[in-house]
């Protein structure tokens, strides 16, 4: 005979993952406030802005945003690595003692 499955168990364990995956995202998107600068604005203003960035439509426009997104992470270095070992793309660094690659957009 098979054994019964744990419903209240299995139901449970679900909600303690969505529970923590929700505590992720809350402490990922502080710190990216934080790191984009946005923290020097009120919370006034940056539910302002959030609100208006919700409701475009424009696709031209949230792929202008989607594109300096991108730019912003490439260009921050990973935490987890170091800086020596990788470049702003996130390739591996080559030792062939090649031009250092900018790391900040306009940087010249």
């Amino acid at each position: 005979m098979r054994k019964p499955r744990d419903f209240d168990g299995e139901l449970k364990a679900l909600q303690d993952k969505a529970r923590d995956l929700k505590s992720r995202k809350v402490q990922q998107l502080g710190e990216l406030v934080i790191a984009t600068g946005a923290d020097a604005l009120s919370s006034h203003e940056l539910a302002g802005a959030l609100i208006v960035l919700a409701e475009t439509k424009e696709a031209g426009k949230r792929e202008a945003w989607a594109r300096r997104g991108a730019a912003f992470f490439q260009s921050r270095p990973r935490r987890n690595a170091p800086t020596t070992d990788r470049n702003a793309d996130g390739a591996p660094a080559q030792s062939s003692g090649g031009q250092p690659t900018p790391s900040r957009k306009g940087a010249a």
